[in-house]
């Protein structure tokens, strides 16, 4: 459950401090439908940038935000759908869009999940103590990003082997940044910082950690799982035919979206995709890859395994030429030659690593299930290609010129040619077997207790009471938007 005891004189910091700030807090009604923004907010929003530091961003925590860099207001989800001659693929395969939240990824949305509800109870004093944000690469910088629209002091840790541009652009903005060792898989060493700065700096400091915060899973579960709700009734004329949901397993906070769409639509296949080089779910395997931001090597403990029922490992190589193919002059032209139109070609970068990834699951849970023209799985795009273009840069460094005869290659074996190699449909001792993983990282390593994890398998009112908490959270921050008494 997510903590809301009340701590009363923390709260009433809090306030204070929102009160000295201009500070208002989104509910989570409001970030599932911006309608419910309060016409000053939208009016004032039409001069702010998207990543502006100021605190009427917190409103654009939403998949609704209107596709510019400056001064948008709201409009309908951002989604794309990927042509039938980039996937080879009867089924259609439609992706959310996570390059319009501030930050351009969607994990501002999880941070936010997890630290608005520590702030209205009085579990987070931002007038004294710190949040740290370990991750592994987009958590940290909506953490980092959404302390300073709330007016707290934070902590960004993540490995040193991210990408330039997440560095760069957390050094403005969070109060101290801290470089673990590793890539991508090396989430361990993540853990182990967040223990040292416990030791050092004891309650000065409280640790949102995204892989074990419900807060994470309660966001997704609420305000994705609406987006795509509207897409499907937007796009699909039988809800029969919306087959799939699939997303990297990464937090296990995407996967939450999976749980309430399932509750809609009991047919739905829900997967969970990682990179084949660390196959923690599919075969108990490890490794570091370059899919950046899926984090691995454990299972979330927020992740509801048994609800999921296939698990798809992709060639981090797939991923990273594909980049290529969709970034590169050569590969653009080539995809025209193929027929793919020019609005799919000039919003491709809107593809980051890990939704590449997921597409080239969602190709592989296509062909697997032999879904038909008008089956439809849907995706996540995580972030886009702002987070990397010094990967493009380089791979040509390191492979030379990308040219028409690679981008044919890549075409063919990664995308229009994908096999269902490397999937597994998970039987219940699959899932089992998944969930038990857990043990390792979560009871022996982080000290959660035995009983829970063994609640989260057995207990049925175990996940559905965690989502039944959305109301009281949303009447906590109505009550605290009237104590800090910026809406009057």
């Amino acid at each position: 459950m997510i903590d809301l005891n009340m701590h009363e004189a923390v709260k009433k910091r809090n306030a204070q401090r929102c009160r000295e700030r201009n500070i208002i807090l989104p509910t989570f009604a409001q970030m599932k439908d911006p309608s419910l923004v309060p016409e000053s907010v939208k009016k004032k929003l039409s001069n702010i940038g998207l990543w502006d530091i100021d605190s009427l961003n917190l409103f654009r925590i939403t998949w609704k935000n209107e596709p510019t860099h400056h001064g948008g207001t709201f409009g309908g989800v951002n989604y794309i759908e990927l042509p039938r001659e980039v996937t080879g693929t009867k089924a259609r395969i439609i992706a959310l869009v996570g390059k319009w939240f501030p930050t351009g990824a969607h994990k501002v949305g999880a941070t936010y999940g997890c630290l608005a509800p520590a702030l209205i109870s009085g579990n987070f004093d931002s007038t004294k103590q710190k949040a740290v944000w370990p991750s592994t690469g987009n958590y940290c910088r909506g953490g980092a990003y959404n302390s300073d629209l709330l007016a707290c002091d934070s902590i960004a840790i993540l490995p040193e082997e991210m990408s330039e541009e997440r560095f760069s652009w957390l050094k403005k903005v969070a109060g101290e940044v801290i470089a673990t060792p590793g890539c991508e898989s090396n989430v361990k060493e993540i853990f182990d910082k967040c223990h040292e700065l416990e030791a050092e700096r004891g309650d000065n400091i409280v640790i949102f950690n995204q892989f074990d915060q419900f807060g994470n899973y309660l966001w997704h579960y609420e305000v994705t799982a609406s987006a795509i709700e509207e897409i499907i009734k937007k796009e699909v004329a039988n809800s029969e035919n919306f087959k799939g949901y699939l997303t990297s397993t990464g937090s296990g906070g995407t996967m939450g979206a999976g749980d309430y769409l399932k509750q809609q639509y009991p047919h739905l296949k829900l997967t969970a995709a990682e990179a084949l080089q660390c196959p923690t779910l599919l075969s108990n395997g490890f490794g570091g890859h370059r899919i950046e931001g899926i984090g691995d090597k454990h299972v979330p403990w927020i992740h509801n395994v048994r609800n999921t029922d296939m698990v798809i490992a992709v060639d981090d190589n797939d991923a990273m030429n594909v980049m290529r193919l969709f970034n590169e002059p050569a590969g653009q032209e080539y995809l025209k030659q193929q027929g793919v139109s020019q609005e799919f070609i000039d919003n491709a970068d809107l593809l980051g690593i890990s939704g590449i990834a997921n597409v080239i699951a969602s190709i592989k849970m296509a062909k697997y299930y032999e879904m038909e023209e008008d089956d439809v799985i849907v995706t996540v795009l995580t972030d886009s290609m702002e987070m990397y273009e010094s990967r493009v840069k380089e791979m040509q460094a390191r492979q030379g010129d990308f040219t028409a005869a690679d981008a044919a290659k890549i075409h063919f074996q990664a995308l229009e040619k994908q096999g269902t190699d490397n999937l597994l449909e998970l039987r219940y001792e699959d899932r089992k077997r998944i969930h038990n993983l857990k043990y390792y990282t979560w009871i022996e390593q982080q000290g959660k207790e035995l009983e829970e994890l063994n609640a989260q398998w057995y207990d049925k009112d175990y996940w559905t009471n965690i989502q039944k908490q959305t109301a009281d959270i949303d009447r906590l921050i109505e009550e605290f938007n009237r104590e800090v008494g910026l809406l009057d």
